[in-house]
């Protein structure tokens, strides 16, 4: 005797005949999706039209492949993807300069070239502390990382097992804004950016680049003070750290 399949009521509730609506289950699974301000997942959908999840992905594509204009039809200026774990309506890429006009219409709504290099460390590295961010950069990232977190795009993670610093990772509205399904869709970058392992996380800004600079230096000739004879030594190294201090004060607060 054959069971059915448990896969096939997951989500399905009671409610509303969305059969028995204008233009039945399809049109009641668009009127959902019209409003979603995020990406819903199919189980969630499945949920409050009290269908099956099966019939509500078989739904999403029929849907997807009807506003493509498969079959002959007339593509739409929207199509239904998935992004992010969940299913939303978008304008159509090949529409976009349009919309681009109508949204900014003399706005401008870019993240700085400063927030943009910050969010590509924290996506290719995360989880990671400001610190590390901050070595990989050379300069101070604590405004932009406040920017990038009232945007959305970042949040706390978790902690550091080893220092307690707060670790960073990219959210879902990040995926969900480059149209990415997984982290693992982003372009191979990774590896030209150091090794988290590299930096130094006592070090903020561009000391822990220079720390390591030291290290290498001490390493090579033996000894970190300046070499016998050298009685100018003690003052350059004094004039040195005044400068290195100066550097540390640079910051992207006032690139947000």
């Amino acid at each position: 005797m054959s069971t059915p399949d448990a896969g096939a009521d997951l989500g399905a509730e009671e409610g509303p005949d969305v059969a028995s609506l204008p233009g039945g289950a399809a049109a009641a699974l668009e009127a959902v999706l019209v409003v979603a301000d995020e990406p819903v997942p199919a189980v969630r959908l499945a949920a409050v039209l009290g269908l099956p999840v099966p019939q509500v992905r078989a739904l999403l594509a029929e849907l997807a492949d009807e506003y493509a204009g498969a079959g002959g039809g007339r593509p739409r200026g929207f199509e239904l993807r998935e992004v992010a774990g969940g299913w939303r309506i978008w304008s159509s890429a090949a529409h976009g300069d349009v919309v681009g006009r109508f949204v900014l219409d003399g706005q401008q709504a870019r993240l700085t070239q400063a927030a943009l290099e910050t969010l590509a460390v924290v996506a290719y590295r995360q989880p990671v502390t400001r610190g590390q961010v901050s070595a990989v950069r050379g300069v101070s990232v604590d405004g932009v990382m406040r920017t990038l977190t009232a945007r959305g795009l970042v949040a706390e993670v978790g902690q550091d097992a080893t220092t307690g610093a707060v670790l960073y990772g990219t959210t879902g509205y990040f995926l969900e804004r480059l149209g990415l399904g997984t982290l693992d869709d982003l372009p191979p970058l990774a590896p030209y950016l150091p090794e988290v392992g590299d930096l130094d996380e006592a070090g903020s800004g561009s000391r822990g680049l220079r720390t390591a600079g030291t290290a290498g230096a001490t390493a090579r000739g033996g000894a970190s003070g300046p070499p016998p004879g050298d009685e100018q030594g003690g003052r350059h190294d004094a004039h040195d750290r005044a400068r290195d201090g100066s550097d540390d004060d640079r910051t992207d607060d006032d690139d947000e």
